[in-house]
């Protein structure tokens, strides 16, 4: 099932008896929906074309021409996919060899990936791109495993020269949102998206007058909603067991296409700064006789 199909099968319980009945006429036939009008599927639903317009927009689309074409493109790429099972994520069972895990561990990854790449939205991606260029300063939110994906953007961002910090405690991070303001820039990350601490710590920050990013799993959530931009990576990673291993790789997927992006936006300026901090590692490290 593709990510769009799967956040609708995921959020369906939580939609309004009109919203679910579009969500189900979806689902049962999403190669049709892709070549209807917006006032043919709302007749056919008993709806309002708003309602449609309004469902869309819940899901982050910018409407329902756009909706129909991340579906189309997701509908394309499944059925160009592989038929043989190979593409679906992977559980740890008991007792599975080395060789088993490991090909489990690249089909999870390079899933996760594909995935992601299909909700990529470019002008959310370069709208925080273009912000976090321009940020006087930027705070890095998320607890737990989310921190550690917050913390691979602050080894990044920090190389560069960009004024930020990293925060997996929850005090200091309404500490920290209290002090920001206009032309600076939170960026918060949580799978979920209904982290309790992330969400207060980037209402702080937005109230303070920062601009907001978030980096969530797909699909309707609080800090989705509450961000400036919310960027997803893909929300088809079930079972209680993997330790959000495939999740984490999408993270890191688009951390890596922004801090990419950024240094393509800014290179005559960024790059010195990333060429000498490696240099500069590299003679402090062999002047201790340590190995970089």
């Amino acid at each position: 099932m593709s990510p769009i199909l799967y956040a609708l099968e995921h959020e369906k319980s939580k939609l309004s008896q009109m919203e679910r009945k579009l969500a189900e006429r979806i689902l049962s036939s999403p190669g049709e929906i892709v070549h209807m009008g917006i006032t043919e599927l709302a007749e056919q639903c008993g709806i309002s074309p708003a309602t449609i317009t309004r469902f869309c927009k819940v899901l982050h689309f910018k409407g329902f021409p756009d909706f129909k074409v991340k579906l189309a493109a997701e509908i394309a790429h499944s059925d160009a996919a592989p038929q043989d099972g190979g593409s679906s994520y992977q559980d740890i069972v008991a007792g599975n060899p080395l060789s088993v895990i490991v090909e489990a561990m690249q089909t999870n990854h390079l899933t996760s990936i594909r995935d992601t790449t299909s909700l990529l939205d470019l002008e959310r991606l370069q709208a925080a791109v273009n912000l976090l260029c321009q940020a006087r300063r930027v705070d890095l939110y998320g607890m737990a495993t989310s921190s550690i994906v917050a913390q691979d953007f602050y080894q990044k961002l920090i190389r560069i020269g960009v004024n930020c910090t990293a925060f997996a405690d929850s005090h200091m991070q309404i500490t920290s949102a209290s002090s920001l303001s206009e032309g600076d820039v939170v960026f918060a990350v949580s799978y979920s998206g209904e982290t309790p601490e992330t969400i207060d710590a980037l209402a702080c920050a937005k109230g303070s007058g920062a601009s907001t990013i978030a980096l969530t799993s797909y699909g309707s959530s609080t800090l989705a909603t509450l961000a400036d931009i919310p960027l997803f990576s893909s929300s088809l990673e079930k079972g209680m067991r993997r330790g959000d291993m495939a999740s984490r790789i999408a993270q890191l997927h688009i951390i890596d296409i922004l801090f990419t992006g950024m240094v393509s936006t800014r290179f005559g300026d960024f790059i010195p700064r990333l060429e000498q901090s490696y240099l500069n590692v590299q003679h402090y490290r062999n002047k201790r006789g340590g190995q970089s």
